[in-house]
């Protein structure tokens, strides 16, 4: 189970937009993420290379947390906010509910659930 410090930390890595540095820091190297019902990416290493490849396509990315963290045991749900703001072009709002499953003090698998029309809708808002 993680201590809340762990997971306060993790948060305060997301929220400062170092995403790269959170998966570094606090994701195991078997760690799994998927994104609704997509198939799951696992590893650390695959994890990280994701990551910057989806930072890499844009000018920048806001996150920031919108609800409080609630923790039970080794589960612990967050609800962010994102903001994706490209090169040319509107920038893109997404929020999303994270449900985390931690071993210890490492994160073993990350769920992310969000509605992509989201992402169609705030472009069209734009």
């Amino acid at each position: 189970m993680p201590s809340r410090e762990t997971i306060e930390a993790f948060v305060i890595t997301v929220e400062s937009n170092d995403h790269v540095g959170a998966i570094e820091r606090y994701y195991a190297p078997d760690a799994s993420t998927r994104e609704n019902l997509a198939p799951p990416t696992v590893g650390k290493d695959v994890l990280i290379a994701k990551e910057r490849k989806v930072l890499a396509s844009y000018k920048s990315v806001k996150t920031t947390r919108l609800s409080p963290i609630l923790v039970d045991g080794d589960t612990s749900v967050l609800h962010w906010r994102f903001e994706f703001t490209p090169e040319n072009g509107p920038v893109r709002v997404m929020e999303e509910l994270a449900l985390q499953t931690w071993r210890g003090e490492e994160l073993v698998e990350e769920r992310f659930f969000y509605d992509p029309r989201q992402l169609a809708s705030s472009q069209a808002q734009a």
